[in-house]
């Protein structure tokens, strides 16, 4: 009753910043803990050389996992049961935009991920082509260097001094 009587006294514009920042503050706590269970399935993917045992690390992604359902849990019922209902349906409202963002955000990495793999096929072709003309640069080198040193040899030996009559 007290807190109805509060948001009576407050401006309406004040109570719904106070919730959208508290649901911020929530939401901020959220993501950063996806972003940790982003990251350990990443590192997940790579050679791991490390000290921590695969039961720790499947422990932690458990523990992140189970986190992260609880406070979605506290953040649904809270838009639901203790918003205010000049908010209307807030919780179908933001998970609406949620699907959306997650959408647009998907798209992002997606282009994001074609980008770098681009980059990384450009250098390893850069790579592959710098090796091809080395290759073929020493093959030329290694081809003039025997050539001289033939022609050298021959002026030197002694069955081209003998055939040519010097002694």
């Amino acid at each position: 009753m007290q807190r109805v009587q509060e948001i009576a006294k407050a401006d309406p514009n004040d109570v719904y910043t106070q919730i959208g920042d508290q649901l911020g503050a929530l939401m901020d706590s959220y993501d950063a803990l996806s972003k940790a269970l982003l990251a350990e399935q990443v590192e997940g993917k790579k050679v791991y050389k490390g000290e921590e045992s695969i039961g720790r690390r499947a422990l932690r992604r458990i523990i992140i996992t189970t986190r992260l359902d609880a406070m979605l849990v506290e953040i649904r019922e809270t838009m639901v049961y203790r918003a205010p209902p000049e908010l209307g349906a807030l919780w179908g409202k933001f998970e609406e935009m949620w699907k959306t963002i997650v959408a647009e955000q998907e798209e992002a990495h997606a282009e994001e991920l074609k980008l770098i793999q681009m980059a990384r096929w450009r250098r390893r072709k850069r790579i592959a082509d710098l090796r091809a003309k080395i290759t073929w640069i020493s093959a030329v080198v290694f081809v003039v260097l025997w050539a001289v040193g033939l022609m050298w040899l021959t002026t030197r030996s002694a069955t081209m001094k003998t055939s040519l009559g010097h002694y």
